[in-house]
C-alpha cells in the first residue's frame, strides 16, 4: 500500500474510532472495541472501502501505534486519544519516575499556570522519552518538553494507566509536578 494510502485510511480509522463512532454507525464497545467486520463494512456503506489486509497493514505499520487488533484479531480499537465517552478498561500501573510531555511553545505559560490538562480527551498523554514529546510538539508549532515527576505524583495518589502502545495516561498533572524543558 502506497504511504499516502496509509495515512489516509489512519486518520479516517482515527476519527471514527476515537471521536465519531456514529457517523459511520458503529459503536463502541466496553475497552473501545468493535467488530473488524463491522467496521469494514461501515466504511463500505460510507464509500470508503478498506479491506482486511489494509486494516492489518495500518495497524502494523502505524507510527505511533494508535490501533490495536485483540488477541482473536476479531476487534479492533484506537488505543487512546478518545473524545467519545468510553471505557477504555485501563488498569492502574505504577508509572516510571519520570515521564514527558510535548507542546508547543504558545502553551508554556498557561501550561504553567493551569498545568496539563486533558481538554477534551479521557486523559493527558505522556511518554518515556524526549525524543516522542519533542516530535509530538513540533506538530503544534516550535516544541518545548515537560519533565513530570511521575513518581511523585504516583506517592500523592494520582492513577497512571499505560495504553497497548506504551503512551502513558492521567487524568490531569499539576504544575507543582513540572520542568520545563526547551
Amino acid at each position: 500500500m502506497n504511504p499516502s494510502r496509509l495515512v489516509k485510511i489512519s486518520k479516517y480509522l482515527s476519527k471514527h474510532l476515537r471521536h465519531q463512532p456514529q457517523r459511520i454507525g458503529i459503536t463502541l464497545a466496553p475497552g473501545g472495541w468493535v467488530g473488524v467486520e463491522e467496521l469494514l463494512a461501515a466504511c463500505k456503506k460510507h464509500s470508503f472501502r478498506i479491506s482486511r489486509a489494509d486494516l492489518d497493514q495500518v495497524v502494523a505499520k502505524n507510527d505511533k501505534k494508535r490501533f490495536s487488533f485483540d488477541s482473536t484479531g476479531t476487534r479492533i480499537r484506537a488505543n487512546q486519544g478518545h473524545t467519545v465517552k468510553v471505557d477504555l478498561q485501563l488498569e492502574v500501573v505504577v508509572p516510571p519516575d519520570v515521564l514527558y510531555h510535548g507542546t508547543g511553545h504558545r502553551a508554556v505559560e498557561s501550561i504553567l499556570r493551569q498545568g496539563l490538562c486533558k481538554m477534551s480527551r479521557h486523559h493527558v498523554h505522556l511518554s518515556t522519552d524526549m525524543a516522542t514529546a519533542r516530535k509530538v510538539g513540533a506538530r503544534h508549532g516550535r516544541p518545548v518538553v515537560f519533565a513530570i515527576d511521575a513518581a511523585a505524583m504516583h506517592n500523592a495518589g494520582h492513577s497512571f494507566y499505560c495504553s497497548d502502545n506504551g503512551i502513558w495516561l492521567v487524568d490531569w498533572v499539576s504544575p507543582e509536578y513540572l520542568a520545563v524543558y526547551i
